[in-house]
C-alpha cells in the first residue's frame, strides 16, 4: 500500500473516530465536534471500521467532475481564442464566443483555460514593479513640479489647484501656490515667485501635461515648445517630462501628505479662500521642511543667480506669439481683431510679423523689434468658445467661467396676455349699510341760450 494524501479535515475525523472506538467519546459528541449529523457520524464510523483511515477520504477524489465540460469543447474554445481573438480578455472573449459561435462558456472557466495555455496572465503575473530611484546629490539640481486638484478648503470654499515645487535631493517644499486651475499663466506666477526666492535651478521635472510638453511633436506649425518651455529656455533652465507618475513619486507622495496635513491646518486657521491660503503657505512650508526635509548628499547649491531685470523677467514670463499684419494694418488674436494705429512705423508693417505680449496683470502689448505699437480692438468676445477643447485639469475652472457667463446673460421677460392688453382685475365689491354707489362723472356741457 502506497502513500495516501489526506487533508486536515480527514486527519481530524480519524482522531475523533478513534476516540469513539476506544469508548472515550460518544457518537453524538463526535457528530458535534465534526459538525455533521449523528447519522453521518455513524456512516463515517462504519467506513472507518471497515477500510481504516483511507475510508474517510472523499470518494470523488481524483475523478472528473460531473459538471466539467467536454475536452473537445475546451480545445475548440481555446483554439478560437488563440487564432481569432488573441488580444481579447476572458470576459469579452466569453461574450464573443456566445454571440459569434453559439458556444456558452463561463467567464472564469475560460479564464482558467486561457491561463493554462498561456493566453492570459493573472493579476499577480501582470504586476509591475518600479525600482526606487536614488535622490539627486545636490540641492537645486532637480525640482519636481506638479499640480494637485483638491478641495483644499473642504466645504468652506470652492475646489482649486495647489502648485507644488519640491527639491528632489532634500524633499524640501520650494514653492506652494493656490491657483484656480493648472494653466500656463498659473505656472508663470509660481515660477516668478520661485526664481525671486531661490534663483534658477538646473532642471524641472514634470509630467506630460500640455503646459510643459507639445502633445503633437510632428506639428507643422509652432516652435515645437510650449510657452512655459520657451520661458525656461530663455532662462537657461531645462524641463524634463516623466514617463509615469511613479517616476516623479517624490512630488506625488508630497501631494498625498499635503492633502492630509494642509487641509486640516487650513481648517484650524479658518481659511476658506485662495488669497488667504497663499498668505498662509509660507509659514506652513517652513514648518513642513523642518519636519520632513533631509540633508543632501553634497553641500553644493546648484541654484544660479537670476541675472534678469524685473521688467525683462515679466516679458519672459508671459504668453508671447507672432502674428501677421494684413494690408489694413489688422491682425487676429484670441478671437479679437486688433487694428494698429496709423503712424510712420506702423504704415511700414503691412505684410510683416509683429510679436504680441499677453500679460496677466496688464493689457496686451504689440511690439516690433522692441518698439511698442499703439492699437485698438475692433471686436471683443470674452465668452468661452463653443465646442472648445478643455483639458481635464482645467475642466472645473472652465465650467465656473461658463456658469458666470450664463448668470450674466440677459433673461427675456415673458408677459402674459393680460399684461400685454393692459387688463386689470376688478376687485370683488362688498355691499354694506354704508355703501354709496359711485356715479359716473359727466363733463359739463355749455348749452347755447
Amino acid at each position: 500500500m502506497g502513500w495516501i494524501s489526506m487533508s486536515e479535515r480527514d486527519l481530524k475525523r480519524i482522531e475523533v473516530l478513534s476516540e469513539v472506538r476506544t469508548g472515550r467519546r460518544t457518537v453524538a459528541a463526535a457528530a458535534a465536534v465534526l459538525a455533521v449529523s449523528e447519522r453521518q457520524a455513524y456512516r463515517l464510523l462504519a467506513r472507518y471500521e471497515v477500510d481504516g483511515g483511507s475510508g474517510l477520504i472523499h470518494k470523488a477524489r481524483g475523478r472528473i467532475s460531473n459538471r466539467s465540460m467536454n475536452e473537445g469543447i475546451r480545445q475548440y474554445a481555446v483554439e478560437l481564442v488563440k487564432t481569432r481573438y488573441p488580444d481579447f480578455g476572458p470576459t469579452l472573449a466569453a461574450e464573443v464566443l456566445l454571440d459569434k459561435h453559439e458556444l456558452r462558456v463561463g467567464r472564469e472557466t475560460l479564464r482558467r483555460w486561457m491561463m493554462a495555455d498561456g493566453l492570459w496572465l493573472s493579476r499577480m503575473q501582470r504586476r509591475t514593479f518600479h525600482q526606487p530611484r536614488l535622490r539627486r546629490e545636490s540641492y537645486g539640481e532637480l525640482i519636481q513640479i506638479d499640480g494637485s486638484d483638491h478641495r483644499w478648503f473642504e466645504q468652506r470654499g470652492e475646489p482649486c489647484t495647489l502648485l507644488v515645487f519640491i527639491d528632489d535631493a532634500t524633499s524640501k517644499l520650494m514653492q506652494l501656490r493656490f491657483v484656480a486651475s493648472e494653466s500656463t499663466a498659473a505656472y508663470f506666477e509660481a515660477l516668478d515667485g520661485y526664481l525671486k526666492t531661490h534663483g534658477c535651478p538646473t532642471a524641472f521635472y514634470s509630467d506630460k501635461h500640455t503646459v510643459f510638453r507639445v502633445g503633437k511633436q510632428d506639428a507643422k506649425g509652432g516652435s515645437g515648445m510650449t510657452q512655459f518651455g520657451r520661458a525656461l529656455a530663455e532662462l537657461n533652465i531645462e524641463i524634463l517630462c516623466a514617463n509615469s507618475s511613479q517616476a516623479k513619486g517624490r512630488v506625488e507622495r508630497a501631494n498625498r501628505t499635503l492633502q492630509d496635513r494642509l487641509v486640516k491646518e487650513l481648517r484650524l486657521a479658518g481659511i476658506c479662500e485662495m488669497s488667504a491660503g497663499n498668505a498662509f503657505l509660507p509659514g506652513f512650508v517652513e514648518r513642513f521642511n523642518e519636519k520632513f526635509s533631509v540633508p543632501a548628499v553634497k553641500t553644493e547649491n546648484m541654484h544660479r543667480r537670476l541675472n534678469v531685470q524685473a521688467s525683462h523677467l515679466a516679458d519672459i514670463l508671459c504668453h508671447r506669439e507672432q502674428r501677421y499684419v494684413g494690408q489694413q494694418l489688422s491682425l487676429a488674436y484670441d478671437r479679437k481683431q486688433i487694428i494698429l494705429e496709423r503712424s510712420e512705423l506702423a504704415d511700414k508693417l503691412a505684410g510683416q510679423y509683429v510679436e504680441l505680449y499677453d500679460f496677466t496683470d496688464r493689457p496686451l502689448e504689440v511690439r516690433w523689434k522692441g518698439h511698442s505699437l499703439p492699437y485698438r480692438v475692433f471686436s471683443k468676445d470674452q465668452r468661452v468658445s463653443h465646442t472648445a477643447i478643455v483639458e481635464n485639469k482645467r475642466l472645473g475652472h472652465a465650467l465656473a467661467l461658463v456658469k458666470a457667463q450664463q448668470d450674466l446673460k440677459y433673461q427675456p421677460i415673458v408677459k402674459t396676455n393680460s399684461e400685454k392688453t393692459g387688463y386689470k382685475k376688478d376687485p370683488r365689491r362688498v355691499y354694506g349699510p354704508d355703501y354709496e354707489p359711485k356715479s359716473a362723472k359727466v363733463d359739463a356741457v355749455e348749452m347755447p341760450v
